[in-house]
């Protein structure tokens, strides 16, 4: 199969390394189309070249980009797009008798570790399946599935820095510190897998009556930090997309 992405940017970027595989890019005269087809293989083409042969035209733009493109994308047959805020019925009328596919991806797609959430034609989701775990959802609640894991990486590497931060502070060489976090980041959230997400069994495991983690988790119950959460998932949806 070979998958052609419209736009070359991080998402793309993400996208490309995880499949793995050669592929068609191209961008609006920025040169990471050339980059990008260095870094995982294939070739840097035009809109044109890449709808015509590619298996899979992936929209990796800007959303208020889509009305220039269309025109250079004309004859494509399956479509996948990353736009953000472009439904189904949008897509439907840009790209009439395509075979068409909304996702949300994150970027630990990279890795393969990522989670791509979907809805419309679920012909690509066996492909996605390689990047990390493929999710249906009715599209109405993609927004909201941005809110979730879309943002994901870039919180949790918010918590690590903060986590680290703590650490140096009470003495720990960062480079340990940031070893430390990592590690148990990842080993957290198996243990949670492991668990199917039995959150409060696993904090009880950890946490004896009035020892030391119990006083941590009240320090952060006391700063917010649900009410963080919650307030970031609502702003994520509710906000002012960019374009």
């Amino acid at each position: 199969m070979t998958w052609g992405f419209v736009g070359a940017g991080n998402m793309a970027r993400a996208l490309a390394l995880g499949l793995g595989e050669p592929a068609l890019f191209s961008d609006g005269g920025s040169g990471r189309a050339v980059a990008l087809a260095a870094l995982v293989g294939g070739e840097a083409v035009s809109n044109a070249e890449l709808a015509a042969r590619a298996d899979v035209v992936v929209l990796a733009h800007k959303p208020a980009q889509l009305e220039a493109v269309l025109g250079e994308l004309a004859g494509a047959k399956v479509v996948l797009s990353l736009l953000g805020g472009v439904s189904l019925e949008q897509l439907a009328a840009a790209f009439a008798g395509a075979t068409l596919t909304r996702a949300m991806p994150n970027t630990a797609v990279a890795v393969r570790k990522g989670v791509v959430c979907v809805c419309g034609d679920d012909g690509l989701d066996a492909a996605l399946g390689a990047v990390g775990l493929v999710a249906r959802l009715p599209e109405r609640l993609m927004d909201a599935a941005t809110a979730v894991s879309g943002v994901a990486p870039a919180y949790v590497s918010l918590i690590a820095e903060a986590w680290v931060d703590a650490a140096v502070a009470q003495g720990i060489p960062a480079a340990q510190a940031a070893q430390l976090v990592c590690a148990s980041l990842a080993g957290s959230a198996a243990l949670l897998h492991e668990r199917g997400m039995d959150t409060l069994a696993v904090r009880r495991e950890v946490t004896s009556p009035g020892g030391m983690t119990a006083r941590g988790l009240r320090v952060l119950e006391r700063a917010g930090i649900r009410t963080a959460f919650s307030d970031a998932a609502a702003a994520v949806v509710g906000g002012d997309r960019p374009r």
